[in-house]
């Protein structure tokens, strides 16, 4: 079997998604998905990577992770790392087509039969039509999609999404109602005024359900070490369950300063990228809570030595995913295998909305839990209807 053509598959109404289909001459076709940047990710592929593969045994997947790593961009989660990511996942769920089997066996068989998750509460527009991701624009605002615009909701009235989450099982939510506040300081202030109004959604949490929801606490990179350390000591009244990204991962130095200095994990970070950025913030006792990017970090294959590289300090992971669809079938076939998955990160506005409007299958998510995806591969597929779009840009590069 020999990889004859490699295809990236991009929408201009999910101008950040970027999908690639790795052909062979056996008919088998692996799907794989990265996120950001997706024109700088898909001139990678098209220029250095795609030469590179064609001819080759799609099956070496390991070999093509070594020889597809570059003299540059070699670390961080930069254009060549997403563009090498979507790759690896499309390898092995070309794999598992032509064997007739699940990825999460090829990884080595479910060491769980579920697993728990929480709701990201993102809105259905956070990643349609966005195209720049900044604090000036969340995709808030216009008509409600569904019942689920989690982003309004947790900012308006976060008991009663609390309380709607665990009506269906969900006993963790994240939020992020403090980065509003760090634009004007750059991250090294907060004042006590929008402390007080970022703390309004945990008060009302606590009021609504008490301790039965656990809250993940997003704080995005954005906060310096002072004004990080004002707005966890604040938090700790209401027991958050992790404090994610809380400054930025250029100093690990800083991050272990604030991990230090509070009781409550830090969870990091999907902005690492393999697993020598991870090693470094495990070395330095900086993260509690381990949270690679499948589609930034190297794909599957790398992510599995994340997860082994965390196991080794006795540290969870929990794989971030608030992308796509293809991401997220990647996330869940990695937790259910490896032994220290935590919780999978899902967002109810996406797999209960726009992910229906491109993808085949799903995964079953009940009472707070995802199931191990039925069918060979990843276990879905791009709807046919997507090639009929008229916003669909599709490029290949082929064998001669």
């Amino acid at each position: 079997m020999k990889i004859t053509r490699v295809e990236t598959i991009r929408l201009e109404e999910f101008t950040n998604l970027l999908w690639v289909r790795i052909h062979t001459d056996s008919g088998s076709v692996g799907l794989g998905e990265t996120f950001f940047g997706a024109r700088a990710a898909e001139a990678y592929i098209h220029e250095t990577a795609a030469p590179a593969l064609i001819g080759r045994d799609p099956l070496q997947i390991e070999r093509i992770a070594r020889d597809l790593t570059p003299y540059i961009g070699f670390i961080g989660t930069g254009a060549e790392t997403r563009g090498r990511s979507a790759i690896d996942i499309a390898l092995w769920d070309l794999w598992g087509r032509a064997t007739e089997q699940p990825v999460y066996q090829l990884l080595g068989g479910l060491t769980h039969d579920r697993m728990r998750i929480y709701n990201t509460c993102a809105g259905y527009r956070y990643v349609r039509s966005r195209p720049n991701w900044g604090l000036d624009d969340w995709g808030t605002g216009g008509n409600a999609e569904g019942p689920y615009e989690d982003l309004e909701a947790f900012l308006n009235d976060a008991g009663a999404l609390a309380e709607s989450l665990l009506a269906e099982g969900i006993t963790g939510m994240k939020i992020w109602p403090f980065d509003f506040a760090a634009k004007a300081s750059g991250g090294y202030y907060i004042s006590n005024a929008d402390l007080d109004k970022a703390l309004e959604p945990f008060r009302q949490i606590r009021d609504a359900v008490g301790d039965k929801m656990d809250i993940m606490v997003e704080l995005h990179s954005l906060w310096r070490f002072p004004a990080a350390i004002k707005i966890a000591e604040a938090l700790e009244e209401f027991d958050p369950f992790w404090y994610e990204d809380p400054i930025r991962m250029d100093s690990i130095e800083a991050v272990a300063e604030f991990a230090g200095a509070t009781n409550v994990p830090v969870c990091a970070s999907e902005t690492l990228g393999a697993r020598y950025e991870h090693k470094q913030i495990l070395e330095a006792g900086a993260a509690g809570i381990i949270m690679p990017d499948l589609s930034w970090c190297g794909g599957i294959t790398e992510a599995k030595k994340i997860a082994s590289l965390a196991e080794t300090y006795h540290r969870p992971i929990a794989p971030h995913d608030c992308s796509g669809p293809v991401a997220l079938m990647a996330c869940i076939h990695l937790c259910l295998n490896v032994p220290n998955a935590l919780i999978q990160e899902t967002v109810r506005a996406f797999y209960t909305g726009w992910y229906k409007e491109l993808v085949t299958v799903l995964p079953k998510i009940e009472d707070g839990h995802v199931y191990p995806p039925e069918g060979p591969g990843l276990g879905t597929d791009i709807l046919p209807q997507v090639f009929e779009r008229p916003d669909i840009q599709v490029t290949a590069t082929e064998a001669d």
